[in-house]
Order: C-alpha cells, then structure tokens, then sequence
C-alpha cells in the first residue's frame, strides 16, 4: 500500500476524526497541510492503522 494524497484528502473528508486531528496538527505543530496530511497517513492508515481498511475502500474505487 502507497501513500496517495488524493485518497488520503477523500478519507480526511469522510472522517470527521482526521479532519479534526489534522487541523490541530497544523496549528499546533506548525506543519503545512500535506506534511499534516502525510504524518495522518503514517499514524493512522499505514501499518495496520485504524483506518487501513477506509483507505483501501477508497483506492479501489
């Protein structure tokens, strides 16, 4: 499984969680919106992530 930004901004946008945690790593962290967007992929999709499965759904199609 490959990082995709467009797949991982639909899964952003369909999970209010993501949403949310992207946006406080923005403005806590400082980070720009695809680095916020890649750190949310490592930590929450790649390696059996709690929404691996979402992820795949959404590359599949």
């Amino acid at each position: 499984m490959r990082y995709n930004k467009a797949t991982m901004l639909k899964l952003i946008n369909q999970h209010r969680e993501l949403h949310d945690e992207m946006k406080k790593l923005k403005s806590e962290m400082g980070l720009e919106k695809n680095f916020a967007v890649k750190a949310l992929y490592h930590s929450h999709v790649a390696d059996e992530g709690a929404y691996m499965r979402a992820y795949q759904e959404l590359e599949q199609k």
